[in-house]
């Protein structure tokens, strides 16, 4: 008897998935724990395995496919023999001639199916019953699944194509009239190409325009002075990866300036929930990365209990498995507060985008070396902008200004975070 093998639990508030890529295909043998395809969900990618060792069925659904969690993926045949019995599903299709022997029967006698219940009885079918009837054209109500769970095969949709009369071929030729690029005038269709959207990206793009959309977003900006911390990072920088198996950032530093400006300034650590303010008095940091499938954000939990030290070993971790495609739903989900370094690409100045539900994101950007006055004289200074995008909903301009001068002060003379004053 075949198994099913089924969508996961993908994590809180996740409850589908795209087939973002099948690894295997019917046939096919497999092992236990076995990678058998790829799931996208909003946040991250998961590989489904194998349970059992046998051979592929069959695919239930293709690539590109929606599925909800608890939706079957595909069926394998447990044991060696699994390929032996995978191989009579395919031949039943010759056993259906192409025509009937009686003379084929008018439109209007055909028997009448629901149009929900016939699309869903396609939905349902394999990838290649699917694909036929896509290209045919043939309605699903015309189908009569013969499969199991009411399934229609291949041999079901020629069936039901070669039961319309060729008096009326329109009728098997809607799927071609449909125009395979949007309405309007495009000169150079044959020096563009389209790309699906993956979920992470309809993901990132639907919460963005969410944040502009709700909150009443607003940015403010400072420089900051890097002499300081760049001369403690240069002249103890050895002596930390010795020690810490992790090299020091400036990363830490922004982390521990931001909790020491969260603390005196709740509101910037809080969110708005229906009606009410929620202040956290816990201190999750959300650090953006840039990854080819899209940004996203993993969490550095209880930052403000861990040692710099600490904080570069998680930030390194996360971001290796961050490239790799590896984060977890619980490396994601949460956060109270984000930074994003768009330094690392030599920006310059920008205006970071909210993180929902969150109530304040600091932009760090690129160190430039610019002439500032210290001290009546003009001097040479690597200095880096600061900005801090909020929702004035819930913090004032004035704690989003004294924020950033809390982080500007604490990046500026490093020795404060270490003393906590």
């Amino acid at each position: 008897m075949a198994v099913e093998i089924k969508v996961p639990a993908l994590g809180e508030s996740v409850t589908e998935a795209t087939v973002a890529k099948w690894l295997v295909k019917a046939g096919d043998t497999v092992t236990i724990d076995q990678p058998l395809c790829e799931l996208e969900t909003d946040k991250v990618t998961v590989e489904v395995n194998a349970t059992i060792a046998g051979s592929i069925v069959e695919l239930a659904v293709a690539e590109g496919a929606t599925v909800q969690v608890g939706g079957v993926l595909c069926h394998i045949e447990a044991g060696a023999g699994g390929a032996a019995a995978a191989a009579p599903k395919p031949a039943a299709a010759p056993s259906a001639p192409p025509a009937p022997p009686k003379p084929a029967p008018a439109p209007s006698a055909a028997p009448v199916v629901a149009p929900a219940a016939a699309n869903a009885n396609i939905a349902a079918s394999g990838p290649a019953t699917r694909k036929l009837v896509e290209e045919t054209g043939v309605a699903p109500s015309a189908i009569q699944p013969t499969g199991k769970d009411g399934r229609a095969t291949k041999a079901d949709v020629m069936a039901a194509l070669a039961s319309i009369p060729a008096s009326i071929p329109a009728l098997a030729a809607p799927a071609v009239a449909k125009p395979a690029v949007p309405a309007g005038p495009r000169s150079r269709t044959d020096r563009e190409e389209r790309v699906r959207m993956t979920r992470l990206r309809r993901t990132i793009a639907n919460r963005l325009k969410e944040a502009q959309n709700t909150a009443a977003m607003l940015t403010t900006f400072n420089e900051v002075d890097m002499t300081n911390v760049m001369a403690l990072r240069d002249r103890l920088k050895d002596d930390f990866e010795k020690k810490h198996g992790a090299r020091l950032g400036f990363m830490s530093f922004f982390v521990k300036a931001c909790i020491a400006g969260l603390k005196e300034l709740p509101a910037v650590n809080a969110e708005i929930e229906g009606d009410d303010f929620v202040y956290k008095n816990y201190y999750d940091i959300g650090v953006a990365v840039g990854t080819p499938q899209g940004l996203v954000v993993p969490v550095v939990r209880d930052a403000d209990q861990k040692s710099f030290g600490d904080i570069e070993k998680t930030i390194g971790e996360l971001g290796r498995k961050a490239r790799d495609g590896k984060l977890s739903i619980a490396d994601l989900t949460g956060g109270t507060f984000t930074i994003s370094n768009g330094g690392v690409y030599g920006s310059l100045m920008s205006t970071p985008i909210l993180n929902p539900p969150q109530s304040a994101i600091l932009g760090m950007h690129k160190i430039q070396q610019r002439p500032m006055v210290v001290g009546g004289e003009v001097k040479v200074r690597p200095m880096m902008y600061l900005a801090v995008s909020y929702d004035h909903r819930i913090i004032d301009g004035r704690e989003a200004v004294l924020f950033l001068v809390r982080v500007k002060e604490c990046i500026e003379d490093p020795e404060r975070l270490l003393l906590g004053v």
